[in-house]
């Protein structure tokens, strides 16, 4: 069995009945979480890199 035709059959079992996006995730509020913690950690990250 080749790569190929092993891809093939999986890709019904990826996408779902549903074309593979769940219900309940919001693309805005991943994206606002991500950014959100991109953000504390760039916050953090500029706390601990003072020069004194």
């Amino acid at each position: 069995m080749s790569l190929s035709s092993t891809a093939i059959q999986l890709l019904p079992l990826a996408e779902g009945e549903h074309g593979g996006n769940h219900e309940s995730l919001s693309p805005y509020l991943t994206g606002g979480g991500a950014l959100f913690a991109l953000l504390l950690l760039l916050w953090i990250t500029t706390r601990f890199n003072r020069d004194r």
